[in-house]
């Protein structure tokens, strides 16, 4: 469900403030952590106080609910709008999809999800809460309404394996921590996953993972 459609509390003035709360769990997800930003501390950035904030999500597990959807709402919109710009002229589209991702990565609802993401290896609730959005967003590799465009190359096993090859190491190359020679490391892994991603769709192709 959307994160803004709530029929008992549907009031444009409701709705607005949902939003803010909701816009703000995100944000403090994402800069503070999820065990770090409680209840009283998103009430406070969303400009609330608590009784105010309880009168839309009465629980912990009912904000988690709603935050969850929301931020996936959003991480959709994202990954429209990134799927819209078509390939520069000679450039491989998997090559514009690894570079669309890798920005997307590092955005506030991208950044949010992942922190969840991280939090839910000890939280049962969290865990469950975010188990349908996962699902949705691992099917959506296929060609779904929402992300198709961006990633579609095919559905045989090959190309499925050059997108999970490409998520899933631009995923932790994003959540990684490089102590030394930053940029000049993340640049030579990013083309080694462009390589590697490109070997994968393209049959017969031989092509070095690695070039001087």
């Amino acid at each position: 469900m959307d994160a803004r459609t709530y029929p008992a509390k549907a009031t444009p003035k409701s709705l607005r403030t949902r939003a803010r709360i909701l816009d703000a769990a995100m944000r403090l997800f994402a800069e503070v952590g999820y065990h770090a930003a409680t209840n009283a501390m998103i009430a406070d950035q969303a400009k609330l106080t608590r009784g105010a904030m309880l009168y839309h999500f009465a629980s912990r597990e009912e904000l988690v609910e709603a935050a969850v959807t929301h931020i996936e709402v959003e991480r959709a919109r994202l990954f429209e709008r990134a799927a819209d710009p078509a390939a520069a002229a000679g450039m491989d589209a998997a090559e514009h999809a690894i570079d669309a991702y890798w920005k997307l990565l590092h955005t506030r609802p991208f950044a949010a999800f992942a922190e969840l993401e991280a939090a839910a290896r000890t939280d049962p609730m969290l865990r469950e809460r975010l188990a349908a959005a996962q699902s949705a967003f691992d099917h959506a590799q296929l060609g779904g309404d929402r992300f198709g465009a961006l990633v579609q190359a095919g559905a045989d096993p090959r190309f499925q394996a050059s997108r999970d090859l490409g998520r899933f190491l631009l995923e932790g190359l994003a959540k990684g921590a490089m102590t030394y020679d930053e940029p000049a490391r993340r640049a030579r892994l990013l083309a080694v996953v462009k390589r590697a991603v490109r070997m994968l769709n393209r049959k017969g192709d031989i092509q070095e993972l690695w070039t001087e």
